[in-house]
């Protein structure tokens, strides 16, 4: 799948782990995409968007849960 077909909030969250200087959490994605990371509820929506990516080989999920880009 090309990653211009993907909607706007995971080309957004390919954008931010790959502009990252190492592995990322969803919590520091959230934080750059200025979610409200502070209140549970709103994180929660977010947390299964980076790991559909790396299901789709657009992102590698590490044993800790943290994100990095393929390469």
């Amino acid at each position: 799948m090309s990653e211009s077909a993907l909607l706007a909030d995971y080309q957004r969250i390919l954008t931010v782990v790959r502009q990252a200087a190492g592995p990322v959490t969803t919590r520091q994605i959230g934080e750059v995409l200025g979610l409200d990371t502070g209140v549970r509820g709103k994180l929660e929506p977010l947390r299964g968007k980076p790991t559909k990516l790396a299901d789709r080989g657009c992102l590698h999920k590490l044993p800790d849960g943290r994100f990095i880009a393929r390469r």
